[in-house]
């Protein structure tokens, strides 16, 4: 059984989200403790690729599927949850909200984690010492990072619930 194209798209969107998720955790540990500069720059840079990559494959890649315009009034809403869950007043605010939040709040994932692997580049030598200043700076990296984090979270959590509720007959369809 091959993988249409869209099967690909979701399951690599999917994979790249994971990458992220995890590597917020190293990367959190690695800031809170000021763990070594280069560990430190390749843990937040990758981070930032990553979930980069993350919000760019869903926004062009899977993210279309699912908001395809009906190409007639007889055709089938399984086939187009976007419309499908317009369709249903008990399930529209999966679509009012749910798809907003992944659509703009989303998106903050990514900026926040590449505003962090800036920070870590510019004052790399700075955070691995001790001292006040530097546990201030790594404490406003996690916090950066935690908000990072949370929007990429809520952002995935939507997503595994529109997938519930809203019929995914649209990645068989490529």
């Amino acid at each position: 059984m091959a993988l249409t194209a869209r099967e690909f798209w979701l399951l690599f969107h999917l994979g790249v989200s994971v990458v992220y998720l995890h590597a917020f955790v190293t990367g959190l540990v690695e800031v809170s403790l000021g763990a070594q500069r280069n560990r430190l720059l390749a843990g937040t840079a990758i981070m930032a690729v990553v979930a980069w990559l993350t919000v760019i494959s869903g926004t062009w890649f899977v993210y279309p599927w699912y908001r395809a315009e009906l190409p007639s009034e007889s055709a089938q809403l399984q086939d187009y949850p976007q419309y499908y869950l317009e369709e249903h007043p008990n399930l529209a605010y999966w679509h009012e909200f749910g798809m907003e939040w992944k659509e703009h709040v989303g998106w903050l994932s990514p900026i926040l984690a590449t505003a962090v692997a800036f920070i870590v580049v510019r004052y790399g030598p700075r955070l691995v010492e001790a001292g006040r200043e530097q546990r201030n700076l790594r404490w406003m990296l996690a916090v950066l990072f935690a908000v990072s984090f949370l929007a990429a979270a809520v952002s995935g959590a939507f997503g595994a619930f529109i997938n519930v509720v809203a019929p995914n007959n649209f990645l068989d369809l490529g």
